[in-house]
C-alpha cells in the first residue's frame, strides 16, 4: 500500500447528496453544493453533478475552474475575493459572494474589461463574526449602492455564514433578520432578489424541522453532503440515507509491540509545541501506523471503524494507536481503518501522498 489510502464510494456519496437536495428542494430551498471539504476531486463532483446538483461553490478558485472544465454548472466563489484575485473571479465564478462595495466595484471593472456579467450576494454578518456586514442600515446601503452603480455587477442576492468562527448557531430568528433585510432591500431597489441564501450544513436542521424562515431560498451544503458528522442536529431516521463511511482513511501497521502507556524521562514539548499529559494504564499493545498530522491533521479527528482500537497520539508522520482490546489478531502490514472528519477530509483529500482509491 505504501502510502495512507483514502477510499472514497462515490455511489454512498450520490445517495447521500440525493437526500439532501431532494429534502432542501421539498422546501423551497435550491441548495448549492460546496466542493472545498473534498478538494474538488473529479469524482466526487460528478457524483454530486448525479445527485442533480447544477450549482458549485468553493473558496478556491482552481476548484471552480475544475466544475468550469468538466460539467455544465454554476460556480460561485464562496470566500471574500482578494483585490489581488478580481480577474480570476471574473473568469472562473460565475458568482461570488461580497461584502466591501471597493472590491465590487473592481469585480465590475473588471466585468466590462471582458464584456461579462458577474453576480454578487451580498454578505450580512448576523452575528458569527467572519465575513459580512454586520451593521443593517449600511448593509441596506451598500446593496442599493450595487444595484445603483454597477453596469456589469448585477446583485443576485443576500446571505449570511454561521457556525464557522464564532459557532453561532443558525436559527429561525436570525435568519429571519436576513429575510427582512432582504424584504428592505427588494423594496428599495424595486425588484425581487433571486437569492437569499441562509448559510451552511449548520443550517439544514432548520430545514428537517420545519422551521426554517419563509423566504430563505439557498443553502451552501458541503460536508453534509459527504459526512453524516456534518448534518447537526439531524436524527438517523430523518434522513438514513447519511453516513460517515463513504471516506474511510487506511493505515498500514508498520510495528507492533507491547510499550509502557507514560512516556519515560522529562517530559517537555512534543513535535508540535504541545505540553502534553498521558494516562498511565500500564503495558500494552500497541500499533504504530504509517500516518500522521502531515496527513489528516488532528489525529482525534480520526474514528477507528475496530471499536477496540483506541488512537492515542500522532507526529507528522507516525500515529500511534492501542490495540490491547481489539478481537482482531493484527499483524505487521495490516491496515487500520478510520472514519474521517469534515477536518481530516481536507488534508487528506488535498494531499498528493495520501492515495486516492474510488468505490463505485
Amino acid at each position: 500500500m505504501g502510502n495512507p489510502t483514502l477510499e472514497i464510494n462515490v455511489s454512498l456519496i450520490r445517495k447521500s447528496a440525493s437526500a439532501v437536495r431532494n429534502l432542501c428542494l421539498s422546501a423551497g430551498i435550491n441548495p448549492t453544493a460546496v466542493t472545498k471539504g473534498y478538494n474538488a476531486l473529479e469524482a466526487v463532483t460528478e457524483a454530486l453533478y448525479d445527485a442533480g446538483y447544477r450549482s458549485f461553490a468553493s473558496s478556491r478558485l482552481p476548484h471552480l475552474k475544475r466544475v468550469k472544465d468538466r460539467l455544465s454548472a454554476e460556480t460561485m466563489a464562496l470566500r471574500i475575493p482578494m483585490p489581488s484575485e478580481v480577474g480570476e473571479v471574473v473568469e472562473y465564478a460565475d458568482v461570488s459572494l461580497n461584502s466591501e462595495l471597493s472590491t465590487i466595484r473592481l469585480l465590475d471593472r473588471e466585468a466590462m474589461r471582458r464584456g461579462k456579467h458577474h453576480k454578487v450576494i451580498l454578505m450580512r454578518d448576523l452575528g458569527d463574526l467572519r465575513e459580512g456586514l454586520f451593521d443593517e442600515e449600511r448593509f441596506v446601503e451598500t446593496a442599493c449602492a450595487v444595484e445603483r452603480e454597477c453596469g456589469n455587477v448585477v446583485l443576485r442576492g443576500v446571505g449570511t455564514n454561521l457556525s464557522c468562527y464564532g459557532s453561532v448557531v443558525p436559527t429561525a430568528e436570525n435568519l429571519s433578520t436576513l429575510v427582512r433585510d432582504a424584504r428592505e432591500i427588494e423594496r428599495q431597489i424595486g425588484r425581487p432578489l433571486d437569492v437569499v441564501s441562509g448559510g451552511a450544513s449548520t443550517s439544514l436542521y432548520l430545514v428537517v424541522n420545519g422551521e426554517m424562515p419563509e423566504g430563505i431560498n439557498n443553502l451552501r451544503i458541503g460536508g453534509a453532503n459527504i459526512l453524516r458528522s456534518e448534518a447537526r442536529e439531524v436524527s438517523d431516521d430523518v434522513l438514513p440515507e447519511l453516513t460517515n463511511e463513504a471516506l474511510i482513511l487506511k493505515a498500514e501497521i508498520i510495528e507492533l509491540g507491547e510499550k509502557p502507556t507514560h512516556p519515560i524521562g522529562r517530559l517537555g514539548m512534543d513535535a508540535f509545541m504541545n505540553v502534553k499529559k498521558y494516562a498511565d494504564k500500564g503495558v500494552r499493545r500497541r500499533a504504530l501506523l504509517a500516518a500522521g498530522a502531515f496527513d489528516v491533521g488532528d489525529y482525534e479527528k480520526l474514528t477507528p471503524i475496530d471499536s477496540g482500537v483506541t488512537l492515542l497520539g500522532c507526529s507528522s508522520d507516525h500515529m500511534i494507536a492501542d490495540i490491547e482490546d481489539s478481537e482482531r489478531e493484527y499483524r505487521l502490514g495490516d491496515t487500520i481503518s478510520m472514519i474521517v472528519s469534515y477536518q481530516a477530509m481536507l488534508f487528506a483529500t488535498e494531499n498528493d501522498l495520501v492515495e486516492k482509491k474510488i468505490l463505485y
